[in-house]
């Protein structure tokens, strides 16, 4: 796991830059960096790098990079890969402290060994690689462009680091047409050396940048960017776009906890946890990213809507609803505050209707009545376009009531709907950076990414939940199975790892012959469940390995036989050892629960709706540990089914601590017991209030090599 690097800040602010391949050839990306260092104003040292001396666009050039006196902060490497290897030993020799290599041809195209070569020559020294394959590196701090980007780029308060050098240059020209302006944009390419959690600890603390904007396609190592990300978004939003779905191998098969974790599920919900904001695409991004960089955060949860069109309002109300805003409803108060600013025939309830008639006063008299009002905390202005409004009519309406919302620290979004005169002053009050939209739902999910964002920062940062385990036991018993050859616990060494962590199970025994299966069942008390117990058989309802509801002696005679049968009928050459005959337990909701090590963000817990029908449901979440107990209680209350655990056409509350319970205490083996990849409890059957629960299926696989323990 990469470290965090106390050196970043000589990336974003170098005293001085070499670029090697600087050359006075337009046609070559070494010409158009060197133009765009220099034109964008960089006051530090540049050290033109090319074999033949001379000048480059007016500054002297050097054969080689020894040949410079100074101290060389950063290197701009553009030449062709296969002289990148030297030019970075040479580089590393001289003591610089990055690499910018913009060359690409090392591991997109398969020549990862040279990647590698490169990135452990720097390390050796103490230097590092940004890229390969890269754009490079805009700074508004020190006025230094190393981009081979054709635009200027327009100075700011976003941040943004993209994977993709292309969709990088497009977002240059996205901000320049959008007005946003950068503190930074910064390409990481391959990130053979240098990752997003790198350069996220340099803008956390950077006070240019008010947002960060992260463009994705993969994630090397999760578990950094999480602890990263979690104290990134205390500070200041971050917006991320994430292409591709993970993929995971046979482990996935395994359990349903690994197959269901295949989606882009886990990187969704993790981003979440973290408190980022996952934007679908590059618009909403934008909008998102210029939103929350000039507009201050809501003081409360009261929303208020004012329009003149009811259909419109009606429109607005759904999109709060879907974006997580919540609309101020005490009637009593909205009468007061809205009734000099509302005909008699229209409505004072949220959203406040000013009816068709209304003009840009009337708008105002309302906007006023919403900002002195400390109730009210975030206001929603949609204007249906009317022969009432001209280009002047919507300055007033619109850019007054901005700044004075602005001014007073309180956030209002414009909606207009309508035709050219609408497009018009759309286009030149967005230049302004007003927030005006022509669409409700792009307007309302702004607002709701702001009060997402503002949640996360309100939260109090809870006391972890853990639990104290046998550690040792639970290895004594997966070194047993390794020993044994098996890559997976029997149900009954599972129940026994259940039992010592404290997780209730149902009463079972292991049979070898018929005769101790019914003495076992006539212990156990009837009706029992009997399963199939073999290395060689992990998904015993495949092949006919299980039994169920068996209420006397003759039905666990018979179910013995069926199940041995069609066992050596499926699986001929599998080794039986006998039949698990256990405790019927009583109905109740079936969840399922899981941890596993996922390969991206390393111990990751799972709940959700369980049963025979998880995969087709797919009602999961999942959250990386460790997790304070609200943060469990957040899991548990995002997936579909929650309702059924508060109790559903009669039925009482469910036992929902024990839930909570069950998962701290599966965090806690998966977190420390090396030998194991994942555990998973289907049903894990939850009882009413105070009643508990029950783990009557459970399946643990283990790590195909013991893995490190953080």
């Amino acid at each position: 796991m990469s470290k965090q690097d106390k050196n970043i800040k000589y990336l974003f602010e170098p005293r001085s830059i070499a670029v090697i391949g600087a050359s006075s050839d337009k046609g070559k990306i070494g010409h158009s960096v060197m133009n765009n260092i220099i034109k964008g104003g960089y006051q530090g040292k540049i050290y033109p790098i090319n074999p033949r001396g001379g000048e480059i666009e007016g500054i002297k050039a050097y054969k080689s990079i020894m040949d410079i006196n100074g101290e060389i902060d950063v290197a701009c490497i553009t030449i062709p890969a296969k002289f990148v290897v030297d030019s970075v030993r040479q580089c590393a020799a001289k003591g610089v402290k990055y690499g910018i290599v913009i060359t690409s041809g090392f591991s997109e195209i398969g020549n990862s060994e040279d990647e590698r070569k490169m990135v452990q020559i720097a390390n050796e020294k103490g230097m590092r690689i940004l890229g390969p394959n890269i754009f490079g590196i805009y700074t508004a701090e020190v006025s230094l462009n190393t981009t081979f980007s054709g635009s200027a780029i327009p100075s700011g308060g976003l941040g943004i680091v993209t994977q993709s050098g292309a969709l990088g240059l497009t977002m240059i020209g996205q901000a320049t047409v959008g007005n946003v302006g950068l503190s930074t944009i910064v390409s990481v390419g391959n990130k053979a050396d240098v990752d997003e959690a790198d350069l996220l600890e340099y803008l956390i603390t950077q006070e240019r940048t008010k947002v960060i904007l992260m463009y994705m396609e993969g994630v090397r190592d999760g578990e950094r960017l999480v602890e990263v990300l979690k104290r990134a978004t205390k500070v200041k939003p971050v917006v991320i776009i994430k292409s591709g779905r993970s993929q995971r191998g046979a482990m996935a098969a395994a359990s349903h906890t690994g197959s269901l974790a295949g989606s882009d599920a886990v990187f969704d919900d993790i981003i979440k946890q973290c408190g980022a904001l996952r934007a679908e695409n590059m618009k909403e991004a934008f909008d998102w990213s210029k939103f929350l960089s000039n507009n201050p955060l809501p003081r409360g949860e009261n929303a208020v809507i004012i329009t003149n069109g009811g259909g419109a309002g009606v429109l607005a109300t759904d999109a709060c609803e879907k974006f997580g805003v919540n609309l101020y409803d005490d009637m009593e108060n909205l009468k007061t505050i809205f009734s000099p600013a509302t005909p008699e025939f229209g409505s004072t309830k949220n959203p406040v209707d000013i009816t068709g008639q209304a003009k840009s006063e009337d708008y105002t008299k309302a906007f006023d009545a919403a900002l002195h009002d400390p109730e009210i905390h975030a206001v929603l202005g949609v204007f249906c376009e009317t022969s009432m409004f001209t280009h002047e009519d919507f300055d007033r309406a619109v850019e007054h009531n901005y700044r004075q919302f602005k001014a007073a620290g309180k956030p209002i979004v414009f909606v207009l709907l309508g035709g050219e005169t609408v497009s018009e002053y759309t286009r030149d009050a967005r230049r302004k950076n007003i927030p005006v939209y022509e669409d409700i739902y792009d307007a309302v999910s702004s607002l709701g990414a702001m009060y997402s964002f503002k949640r996360y920062v309100d939260e109090k940062d809870d006391e972890i939940a853990d639990v104290a385990i046998d550690v040792k036991a639970i290895d004594s018993i997966v070194d047993g199975a390794r020993r044994d050859g098996r890559s997976f616990l029997f149900s009954h060494e599972g129940q026994n790892i259940m039992k010592m962590t404290g997780i209730p199970v149902p009463k079972s025994l292991i049979a070898m012959t018929i005769e101790s299966a019914v003495k076992s069942a006539a212990v156990i008390g009837y009706p029992v469940v009997m399963k199939v117990v073999s290395k060689d058989i992990l998904h015993k309802s495949d092949v006919g390995g299980i039994a169920l509801d068996l209420e006397n002696d003759q039905e666990v005679i018979s179910g013995y036989e069926a199940i041995m049968r069609n066992c050596r009928m499926n699986m001929p050459n599998a080794a039986i050892e006998g039949v698990e005959i256990s405790e019927m337990v009583k109905p109740g909701t079936e969840m399922i629960v899981g941890a596993m090590v996922d390969k991206t963000f390393g111990p990751t817990v799972m709940v959700g709706l369980g049963g025979i029908y998880v995969e087709v449901m797919k009602d999961v979440s999942f959250r990386a540990l460790p997790m304070a107990r609200t943060q469990i209680m957040e899991m548990i209350k995002e997936i579909r089914s929650y309702p059924l655990l508060m109790g559903v056409r009669g039925e009482k509350t469910r036992d929902i601590n024990a839930l909570v319970d069950t998962i701290i205490k599966l965090g806690a083996i998966i977190r420390n017991c090396k030998g194991i990849s994942d555990i998973e409890i289907n049903p894990l059957v939850i009882y009413e209030q105070g009643m508990g629960a029950r783990a009557v299926d459970v399946r643990i696989i283990l790590s195909k090599e013991d893995r490190e323990v953080r």
